[in-house]
């Protein structure tokens, strides 16, 4: 069913992109590549993310090396801010996924998928879900979808978007699918990125930083 768009959402997304010019925060073009980077990030500090992804392509610059490499080396490689061992795991598990899927480690077949064949495939692999999904159709598949990380939940929460699905203060599937539905789709990209720098920088956890903010004039303050 056609839902009308989140209010004042034109303003806003003009005055995020005039603020922080659609800043793709090191996001990669490979999608394969972009899905490691975003497993990197996970649970981790950009300057720590940035480093672990460095030495993890640094150590292994051919994805089919990770196919006979013990999962304690992988760990050893990408040991930067925990979870190692896990997302060690996922990775390998990824790359022998695709190698028997597609014959080698490539995600390149996606581009031939629709949006819907694109997520289901991306949210069947080991440590994917819908948000890092999307977050590979976003950057590198140039899909028109909306991925809901930390930043861009709390946002539209304190914007009162959430306001008809939202029940706890943790994103669910549907909540997800919810905000994606509010946003028209030529602005998603922007808006996403945009909201991932007005996180970090301004609209905070803790101490948001409301006197300097762009779209403070819209903001519903819901929860602050």
């Amino acid at each position: 069913m056609f839902k009308p768009p989140a209010p004042h959402i034109s303003e806003i997304t003009q005055k995020l992109r005039k603020e922080y010019k659609d800043f793709s925060h090191y996001n990669k073009k490979n999608p394969l590549d972009e899905l490691v980077f975003i497993l990197c990030s996970v649970k981790r500090s950009e300057k720590v993310y940035l480093n672990a992804y460095r030495t993890f392509k640094r150590a292994f610059p051919k994805y089919k090396m990770l196919a006979d490499t013990p999962v304690r080396k992988v760990s050893q490689v990408i040991a930067w801010g925990g979870l190692q061992n896990q997302k060690a795991m996922a990775v390998k598990a990824i790359i022998k996924t695709l190698i028997k899927k597609f014959g080698k480690p490539t995600l390149a077949p996606l581009k031939k998928m629709s949006d819907e064949e694109c997520e289901q495939f991306l949210s069947s692999l080991p440590e994917v879900g819908k948000k890092v999904a999307r977050c590979v159709m976003l950057y590198s598949l140039e899909r028109q979808v909306f991925p809901v990380d930390s930043h861009c939940w709390r946002i539209a929460n304190r914007l009162g978007w959430n306001k008809e699905t939202c029940s706890s203060k943790k994103c669910s599937v549907k909540d997800m699918d919810f905000l994606q539905e509010l946003i028209p789709p030529p602005i998603r990209f922007s808006l996403h990125v945009n909201m991932v720098s007005h996180g970090r920088k301004i609209c905070t956890a803790r101490s948001p930083k409301c006197n300097a903010c762009t779209i403070t004039r819209y903001c519903s303050k819901i929860g602050l």
